[in-house]
């Protein structure tokens, strides 16, 4: 695999099966980056993975992440500086508070294969798509 420099792009590359948006970031054979954004005030579909591990970094606004994996159960607030795992089986969802979108780095372990990836679980909020 060639090396990769990719700046972050103005519009998405696809809407995510939460929701939200994603822009592609560099990736490699083993892992994939991206950055996701929520507009202010928007809740996710909350979903669970098929076959990848995720790790956030968020950059920009504020907001809650719901998690839920074999009895342990938590929503925790998060904002710029905060990092977040979401191990593989995860059901997750999350939400953009205040006024400025929600935007964060991820990285997927292995690769994101695609919109099947993630499948629809019962969350804690309406969403608002």
């Amino acid at each position: 695999m060639p090396f990769e420099t990719k700046p972050l792009a103005e519009e998405p590359d696809h809407i995510a099966p939460d929701g939200s948006e994603i822009r592609v970031l560099a990736g490699t054979r083993e892992a994939g980056l991206a950055h996701i954004r929520l507009a202010p005030g928007a809740v996710t579909i909350a979903v669970a993975h098929r076959t990848v591990d995720e790790l956030w970094y968020v950059v920009a606004g504020q907001g809650r992440i719901w998690r839920r994996m074999e009895g342990q159960e938590e929503i925790v607030t998060v904002g710029p500086g905060d990092s977040i795992s979401i191990p593989l089986g995860t059901s997750f969802q999350f939400r953009a508070d205040g006024e400025l979108p929600f935007e964060a780095v991820t990285a997927t372990v292995p690769p994101w294969p695609g919109s099947d990836e993630a499948f629809a679980v019962d969350g804690v909020w309406p969403p608002t798509f």
